[in-house]
């Protein structure tokens, strides 16, 4: 039997898949790193931190593994996006990396467009200028710690510094690229132009490969720290959300994705890179070769969750939580809630905008809370729906993966709210599984990713839009979407009285 691996670089955790070569995943490590967040805004993590627990993650599955670790023939990755890893000469990082979550960058976005033009960038990156893209964050570190930035000679994001540490090589793929601001994502090339205008070296920008390439084989270092063959080989990969498009069989036209993790997306596959949204939602490479996506971003989509559990219901579990949520009425009795605790992205990029809870009176028990919640993410995600019906995109089926797909009662809100076909898959493995397919197309298992999508991916249940309750939510999304027009003045005022 042979088998890969797949490497999933998130934000609190590393998580590997050994898949076999009908899909199965055989054994599965996670490893957690901390998160740095040393101011309001700020949120950084240390590159070796990631290497050493992939690194320990690879042992703890080799440790597991019964067969022949040459039967391991390839792995590959998904990584959180936009963060920056800053190198020397020597490729050691020269500071902590700035995380895609870190908000410090609004000053540096204006000034892209200042300098290159918002419609000249638009037309080049596809996207607007974002706090958590990479590009704002290399003019802040140009700013503020230009000692630093002197001494930089290369950039690259989380993932391909881990990769960089398993090979000695050091590349980026396109669907990563794509993220950093600094792509011409239809030409495909690094942009001289806004490097130019930003006076940036285009130098620093590394070398461009697919997804699936073959970027060399781990270092004898590595396979005796982690009990791997020295011939197991290493692919590119992917940035989190086309490995998660992947993953989940988003690889032809029409398909589309609603994940709930940390930060919350919806995706759908874009044949070509020549569609113009204007910059209302992300427009990336995709982690198959040529194609494209486009992408809306709740910024604090299970997160959100997390947080209301930490602060009101820390003795409860999850499941504890929202058990019974599916018994509270659509509109969780009158209650809104808004998912901007860290900022928005689409559709108003707005760093400053903050959460609300709209509604609120003394009959509101922890259950319409927790619905409301529920019900306030999926409506942030459905404004992405919107965008790309009213672009003409055809949206009746939609596959919910991450935390949202793992409560029935959510799955039900996700297709009331999209009106939408809800499917679940049966083992959903989101970017990971991503990863491992392009491993194991790589090494030759099969022609295309589509054809790895049929033998590793299966449908596991379905869930229908109830028209009763679409009629509710379009109410309700009418109501939610107000909320942002009435307090975005209210939370700025407020940003002088925040740490």
């Amino acid at each position: 039997m042979s088998y890969v691996i797949g490497v999933d670089l998130g934000t609190s955790a590393v998580k590997l898949l050994l898949v076999d070569k009908s899909g199965e995943v055989v054994k599965e490590v996670s490893k957690d790193y901390p998160l740095i967040q040393e101011k309001t805004g700020y949120s950084e993590q240390k590159p070796e931190d990631w290497v050493k627990q992939t690194v320990a993650g690879l042992k703890e599955l080799v440790q597991q593994f019964d067969g022949d670790v040459t039967e391991i023939e390839g792995l590959s990755f998904a990584g959180q996006m936009h963060g920056l890893v800053l190198l020397d000469n020597n490729n050691q990082p020269l500071r902590n990396a700035i995380l895609w979550n870190d908000t410090r960058t609004t000053a540096q976005c204006q000034e892209i467009y200042d300098k290159v033009g918002k419609d000249k960038f638009i037309g080049i990156t596809k996207n607007l200028a974002l706090e958590g893209f990479t590009l704002p964050k290399i003019l802040w570190v140009k700013e503020h710690e230009p000692e630093i930035f002197a001494k930089a000679t290369a950039f690259v994001l989380p993932k391909d510094y881990v990769r960089y540490r398993l090979t000695e090589a050091l590349h980026m793929d396109y669907s990563d690229a794509a993220g950093t601001s600094l792509l011409d994502v239809s030409k495909k090339v690094w942009s001289e132009e806004i490097c130019n205008l930003l006076d940036i070296d285009i130098s620093i920008c590394p070398p461009l490969v697919d997804s699936h390439q073959n970027v060399g084989t781990i270092t004898s270092k590595i396979a005796t720290e982690t009990g791997l063959a020295t011939s197991t080989a290493v692919f590119a990969g992917g940035a989190d959300n086309a490995c998660g498009a992947i993953g989940s069989g988003i690889l032809s036209e029409g398909k589309t994705f609603a994940s709930i993790g940390t930060s919350g997306v919806v995706l759908s596959y874009e044949p070509t890179g020549d569609k113009d949204y204007e910059g209302k939602v992300h427009y990336f490479n995709h982690g198959e070769k040529d194609a494209y996506y486009a992408m809306g971003v709740t910024l604090a989509a299970g997160h959100s969750l997390n947080w209301f559990k930490t602060t009101f219901a820390a003795d409860k579990s999850f499941e504890e939580l929202l058990d019974g949520v599916g018994e509270v009425p659509v509109g969780a009795n009158g209650l809104l809630f808004t998912p901007y605790i860290v900022g928005e992205r689409t559709p108003h990029a707005d760093a400053q905008i903050r959460g609300s809870f709209i509604g609120m009176d003394n009959s509101h028990t922890l259950k319409e809370f927790a619905r409301a919640v529920l019900e306030g993410i999926t409506f942030s995600l459905n404004e992405s729906i919107a965008i790309f019906r009213e672009n003409g995109k055809q949206i009746d089926t939609i596959y919910s993966i991450g935390g949202g797909a793992k409560n029935p009662d959510w799955l039900q809100m996700q297709a009331d709210i999209f009106d939408a076909k809800i499917v679940r898959l049966k083992s959903e493995q989101g970017p990971g599984m991503g990863a491992a397919m392009l491993a194991a197309y790589g090494s030759g298992w099969f022609s295309s990713l589509k054809e790895c999508a049929d033998a590793f991916l299966e449908d596991a249940e379905t869930y229908q839009p109830i028209s009763s309750n679409v009629i509710k939510y379009q109410e309700l999304f009418h109501l939610y979407k107000n909320v942002y027009k009435h307090t975005r003045e209210l939370n700025h005022d407020l940003m002088k009285f925040r740490k």
